[in-house]
């Protein structure tokens, strides 16, 4: 796994850390906290003792120095240890001296945590999420060190999850990723009733990245019943491979669609996951790749930021839509994305109705070209330009500013 430096900033007390599999939140906490007393769910052994005595996770906490992290990595895999986390916090620590620890709980699964009452430790910890490598990442921006490098055309092939994008072999690691959860987390948890099922509905969603998910024709698909595909595209959620957006609608005049659109987390998954053949245009699958990379580092940014905001799309019911609305208290942003190397008038209608609807909205066509082109107030950038220069720490507006 890559040991470079993450845009996510370390909270100052315990939080939950949550994140897909491969996505470096393991690395991230052994490099951030080296002294960490780490608990490992996925140990079997580690497992076996927890899951038949949580309470044993006091006596380790106990031997531990006063004040150090303590980090428990897969707590969904033993839900029952929160108590035992929310009683040591509430007795600070188990200590004489009374000086508590920071309690680090990572996930890359919230079904079990958001079902039967899990405690959440009552809001005593922080929320936080790790995503993929964001551009910035890639290139080494977060600490000014050298990183392998930002490069649209690889990224929009291979993802930019970091097991994949560190590995020897990436192809082979991509591959192997939808199997690896297959097996380990659907399998092994008792998700999926029948797997072969659940095998046929990860690649036939995979058809609907970037758009509307018509749960009916994947069950017709998939050749099993629509309530089966509705469980398992929660399942897909819960296991945070997937996510939906919602229609932005605020003082909407015209009608809208109703739907969220559907993505698979990761550029990459989705394109390991889309059979493709002679028959498949390219553009079938690299334009939803390419809005599937900007809606990652979108959502990204809005985690590692704590910008007041929230990603949707905007769609009428006529279809004219922008790809990505960010509304938030720094204002509105519309985002439309072409995979082409020039803009054409038809690529700017979706922005424009926008605009009529909303005037204070700041409006930006992302395409595959090389030049920064301002089309009747819509400033056209190179969508790598943009993706490279978005960081949490500046705002939208120095993303796009020339220089």
């Amino acid at each position: 796994m890559t040991t470079l430096p993450r845009f996510l900033a370390l909270p100052r007390g315990s939080f939950f850390l949550f994140g897909p599999r491969g996505t470096g939140k393991t690395t991230w906490l052994a490099s951030t906290l080296p002294n960490a007393l780490v608990v490992d769910l996925l140990k079997p052994e580690e497992y076996r003792r927890l899951s038949a005595r949580p309470e044993r996770l006091r006596e380790l906490v106990r031997a531990a120095p006063t004040g150090s992290d303590v980090v428990i990595d897969e707590i969904q895999r033993v839900p029952e240890l929160l108590n035992v986390v929310h009683d040591l916090m509430e007795s600070g620590g188990g200590h004489e001296s009374g000086e508590s620890h920071r309690f680090v709980l990572t996930g890359s699964s919230a079904r079990k945590l958001r079902r039967g009452g899990v405690n959440l430790l009552a809001g005593r910890a922080a929320m936080r999420s790790m995503h993929p490598f964001m551009a910035g990442e890639t290139a080494g921006e977060v600490a000014g060190e050298a990183g392998r490098g930002f490069d649209l055309e690889t990224c929009l092939r291979l993802g930019t999850v970091p097991a994949v994008f560190s590995s020897q072999d990436p192809e082979s690691a991509l591959a192997a990723y939808a199997a690896l959860y297959v097996e380990q987390e659907v399998r092994a948890e008792g998700l999926a009733r029948d797997i072969g099922s659940f095998s046929r509905f990860l690649e036939a969603a995979a058809f609907s990245h970037g758009t509307t998910l018509n749960v009916s024709a994947v069950a017709r698909e998939c050749e099993t019943s629509r309530t089966t595909v509705a469980g398992y595209l929660e399942l897909l959620e819960d296991l945070l491979l997937a996510f939906r957006l919602p229609v932005f609608t605020r003082r909407a005049k015209r009608r809208l669609a109703a739907h969220p659109r559907f993505f698979y987390f990761d550029c990459g998954v989705f394109r390991s996951l889309r059979p493709a053949g002679p028959l498949d245009r390219p553009e079938e699958i690299g334009g939803p790749a390419l809005e599937g990379l900007v809606a990652q580092h979108l959502r990204a940014w809005l985690a590692y930021s704590g910008a007041d905001a929230r990603l949707y799309y905007w769609r009428t019911r006529s279809g004219t839509e922008v790809d990505f609305v960010i509304y938030g208290t720094d204002g509105i942003w519309a985002f439309e994305v072409k995979n082409a190397d020039r803009v054409r008038p038809e690529d700017l209608r979706g922005l424009a109705a926008f605009g009529s609807e909303y005037p204070e909205a700041r409006r930006v066509l992302l395409y595959r070209g090389a030049e920064r082109l301002a089309v009747r107030d819509v400033l056209c950038l190179p969508a790598g330009d943009f993706l490279a220069r978005l960081h949490p720490q500046q705002g939208l507006e120095q993303a796009v500013r020339a220089g």
